[in-house]
């Protein structure tokens, strides 16, 4: 088991800073845990109603209402507006999140609290997404494994999709605009009494777009999908509820790989999630939730002549049950535990085995009020797993409020990433190049087996090295933060983060081939960290106007890197004919894909009069180098860089008849393309949408 000393000692530390401020009291104005009818609420960060207001920790809501002004139609859309977020693409053309700085594979996506998944390369495609039927989306920043448990290492993003709720009433949507892209959807609501059913029914298709001419190919080829999603809820009693969705996602996308390969690429995703709430009595709660998901994905490729090139899959399947319960002690002081299991398989294309994962796991989080100004939040999970080492994942956070308008937060946690399929089980050649990628489980028996067939010329790393395991990638998340609230019209805040990430998995040549090419596998490097802060603002002077901003300064750094520069071991060259010089610390930029800064600003405006509603969204990225480009193997000031760039959208949204609105916008006005760095901007869309409600 994982269990470093220094997380105990900064971890309990938090806990007696906390005694310096508490005093005997029984106020209870300060927010209650039993709170249900509140603005804002928020369930992710603790697993309890919570306002966000009140949160010890780094959390934003992004409500339905802009998700609707707005007019986006898939999740990745609306992410990429939000302050410290970005969605880059993964070499298979998904599109993933970075959060404060960390990769895709880091941030733990839920729909309604349970998780996504189909990370094929560790990235979770978020436009596969669609955002018609969004209650609102949650986001947590910083470590979160001490309720998530795996994947949760930098934060954790929930999706809270609508209820039934009391009455018959529905919607019809359509938006259709640039690259003959078309998203249509309508959505059913009753409930009466004890029964409530919803339904939601998603179409969206492209016809794809190309950013390089001249080339017969596309940068996203042609598809079309299908999103179907049913709530029932049924009310035994007025202690005893049940809440039972479904969903299911399938596309099909034509693939041109060359100009000589073509084929076809197919995704079918489920998912069921059964929850039993029983009220024991007016301080015990009971929650028993059982998540049934597979994902699917094939694609293969044909030649001209109609032979197959290629066929790969992919087949996951989770399971899981959990049992939690809440007791409030009193208004000022509640616990929430939780025990489950969770169950993975994996089929894939050239995988060395159909490993099977599971992990048991058990957690405790303890949320006080000690007194009127200050809130305490302790929690603890532990996770046993069958294939790597079990994790212990503790996490504290505290809120003192100094008065009305100034208050401080902080919290420290510990989050981990496990190996994940791919990272243990592949072995995959490149048919063309010729290269090998073998997983670190995969690796005694696959390099043997190279020897016998004569394709081995050299081993660098010696076979014993993977006769252990490969460790989970760990985490401590530190963010300190204060809110202060300028004026009734203008609220602020800002938060400092630092995560450091121990055993971060990356690949290494391991052996030379006969060919002339290499074979890679997984291995545990030292740590590396992303460090910054973050800065939001609003200011609504009416509710005819509303402007936010929000600013992220982010630097991700290796520090076997910095070690480098600092002991000055790495040098460059301004041409390939110029003489090397050497580099000191300061020229060090960081980790690959990541922008020194991050900005956006929205204005949303009403016009009562017309009825008619607009606003501008603005997003800016600042410059980030992909590759080593002088071939020192780091990211310096000398290399290539993407440029930086802005992205303008603008939307319209008009009402008639109380019940029909129209929407006309611009999807970067500016047309920013990026033809050799960036797959996933496609330039200016110009779109309409039509909305019925009934």
């Amino acid at each position: 088991m994982i269990l470093n000393k220094k997380y105990f000692s900064i971890y309990f530390s938090l806990f007696f800073i906390t005694q310096m401020f508490s005093q005997e009291t029984k106020d209870t104005s300060q927010d209650s845990l039993k709170v249900e009818t509140l603005n804002e609420v928020f369930i992710s960060a603790t697993r309890t109603l919570r306002q966000l207001s009140s949160l010890p920790l780094p959390a934003q809501i992004v409500s339905k209402k802009d998700i609707e002004r707005s007019n986006s139609i898939r999740l990745n859309d609306i992410l990429n507006e939000q302050t410290g977020l970005i969605t880059v693409p993964d070499f298979g053309g998904g599109e993933g999140i970075q959060l404060q700085g960390l990769d895709a594979q880091y941030t733990l996506i839920l729909i309604d609290g349970v998780p996504l998944i189909g990370r094929s390369a560790g990235t979770l495609d978020l436009s596969r997404i669609s955002v018609g039927n969004i209650k609102q989306i949650e986001i947590v920043k910083g470590a979160s494994s001490s309720l998530y448990g795996n994947e949760a290492l930098g934060g954790v993003i929930n999706i809270i999709t609508e209820k039934p709720r009391t009455g018959f009433n529905g919607s019809i949507n359509n938006r259709f605009g640039s690259f003959n892209t078309n998203d249509l959807s309508t959505s059913i609501n009753y409930k009466k009494n004890k029964l409530g059913i919803s339904a939601f029914i998603n179409r969206y298709s492209s016809g794809g777009y190309d950013l390089i001419e001249n080339d017969n190919l596309n940068t996203v080829d042609p598809f079309h999908n299908y999103t179907f999603n049913t709530k029932f809820t049924y009310d035994f009693s007025d202690a005893i509820n049940m809440f039972v969705s479904g969903r299911y996602y399938t596309q099909n996308q034509d693939v041109i790989a060359t100009e000589t390969l073509r084929g076809k690429s197919t995704i079918k995703e489920w998912n069921t999630h059964l929850q039993l709430n029983q009220t024991y009595s007016e301080k015990w709660n009971g929650y028993l939730e059982f998540y049934a998901s597979r994902y699917k994905a094939n694609e293969y490729l044909n030649e001209n002549d109609g032979s197959r090139f290629s066929n790969s899959f992919f087949n996951q399947l989770m399971l899981r049950p959990e049992y939690r319960i809440a007791y409030n002690i009193n208004e000022n002081n509640g616990f929430i535990a939780g025990i489950g299991i969770t169950h993975e398989s994996l089929n894939r294309t050239d995988f060395t085995e159909a490993p099977i994962f599971n992990s048991p796991y058990a957690y405790l989080q303890y949320d006080t009020n000690l007194t009127k100004q200050l809130n305490l939040l302790l929690g603890a999970r532990f996770d046993n797993h069958n294939k790597y080492k079990s994790q212990f994942s503790p996490k504290g956070a505290i809120r003192y409020v100094f008065n009305e308008k100034l208050a401080f937060k902080g919290s420290i946690g510990y989050g981990f990433k496990a190996p994940d399929f791919r990272q243990l089980y592949f072995d995959f050649t490149n048919a063309t190049v010729g290269y090998t990628v073998l997983g670190y489980n995969a690796v005694p028996a696959a390099i043997t087996a190279l020897e016998a067939q004569g394709q081995i010329a050299n081993i660098i790393v010696p076979i014993s090295e993977f006769n252990n395991q490969i460790n989970p990638e760990n985490s401590t998340s530190i963010n300190i933060g204060v809110d202060y609230k300028i004026s009734a019209s203008i609220t602020s805040n800002i938060n400092m983060f630092r995560n450091n990430i121990d055993n971060l998995i990356d690949t290494r040549i391991i052996a030379n081939k006969t060919n002339g090419q290499n074979v890679f596998s997984y291995y545990n490097i030292n740590e590396v960290y992303t460090q910054g802060l973050e800065f939001n603002t609003h200011w609504k002077p009416s509710n005819l106007l509303k402007v936010s901003a929000g600013y992220q300064l982010l630097y991700a750094k290796d520090i076997e890197a910095e070690k480098a520069f600092k002991n000055g071991e790495v040098f460059a060259r301004d041409s390939p004919t110029s003489p090397a010089f050497q580099l000191n610390k300061s020229d060090y930029f960081g980790l690959y894909n990541r922008s020194r800064h991050m900005a956006n600003i929205k204005l949303f405006y009403t016009i009562p009069k017309w009825n008619l509603e607009s606003n501008i969204r603005t997003t800016y990225r600042s410059k980030y180098g992909l590759f080593d480009t002088n071939g020192n193997g780091y990211l310096d000031d000398y290399d290539d860089f993407v440029s930086g760039y802005t992205i303008v959208d603008l939307a319209f949204n008009k009402t008639f008849y109380k019940n029909y609105k129209l929407g006309l916008g611009i999807d970067n006005l500016l047309n920013f393309t990026d033809t050799q760095n960036i797959s996933n901007i496609a330039g200016r869309i110009i779109y309409g949408k039509l909305n019925i409600q009934f």
